[in-house]
């Protein structure tokens, strides 16, 4: 749907080039041409540098080189956290309805002075979330919108399932926390039993869970043929020469 008229007498600076997560078939298209190439050159698992590569290629944005906030890859104002997951359900990649998003290392000993994140797991669940929304707006505080753009992949990198989703921080007194067995806290949303993220002392990772919508795009590649080394060699005239030893 085109842009609204307003009475007001500011406008939006940034420019979407699509709706969010209604993803055009040339972009996805592009995606997959990207992704084709990968595995053609023996590429045997695709990895968040890969995906974020991918999506830059496919809209014309720009991968930065290292995350500004949870900002990875930018167009203009606006910028895109990219998550890729690898399906090991055995009901195939197209039927996944939950996406685990592996969101970094929040620490609560660093950011807040919490040595012992066992002694009151509701303090330290809203010091995870509160690192988590620093994060979130540092990169809103540079590019608007930001979104989150995922990619699950098969195990044999040849169908997937793209969605996006927006950014946004969360109300640490809408979640509750609790203790698993292994020492790990999960947040459940408060007065239910879904949960919503799960934080690990040991290294401090935060990992968000998503649902999958059912407006997901879902797309498949032809296997590629796997371009022999020598043959990639010979095709740019590498010779012995251009190796330089220094003594």
């Amino acid at each position: 749907m085109d842009k609204p008229k307003l009475r007001d007498s500011k406008h939006r600076k940034s420019i979407e080039p699509f709706a969010l997560n209604v993803i055009p078939d040339n972009v996805i298209q592009a995606i997959g041409e990207h992704l084709t190439y990968l595995i053609s050159v023996g590429v045997s698992d695709i990895s968040g540098e890969h995906w974020g590569d991918a999506l830059a290629f496919a809209i014309g944005g720009s991968h930065l080189s290292s995350p500004l906030g949870i900002a990875d890859v930018v167009l203009g104002e606006m910028a895109w956290s990219t998550k890729t997951v690898k399906n090991t359900s055995k009901n195939g990649v197209f039927n996944i309805e939950l996406v685990n998003l592996i969101s970094g290392r929040c620490s609560p000993d660093y950011s807040y002075g919490i040595t012992n994140p066992h002694e009151d797991i509701q303090k330290t669940g809203a010091a995870v979330l509160s690192i988590w929304n620093e994060r979130v707006g540092i990169a809103q505080d540079n590019y608007s919108p930001v979104r989150t753009s995922v990619l699950v992949r098969s195990q044999d990198l040849l169908s997937y399932v793209l969605f996006e989703e927006e950014n946004h921080r969360f109300r640490t007194t809408d979640y509750e926390w609790k203790e698993n067995k292994a020492g790990n806290l999960k947040g459940f949303l408060k007065g239910t039993d879904k949960q919503m993220f799960t934080w690990q002392p040991h290294g401090s990772q935060f990992t968000i869970h998503v649902d999958v919508p059912p407006s997901a795009k879902k797309f498949t590649l032809k296997k590629p043929p796997i371009i022999p080394k020598k043959e990639t060699l010979n095709s740019i005239g590498f010779n012995l020469s251009w190796v330089t030893i220094f003594k």
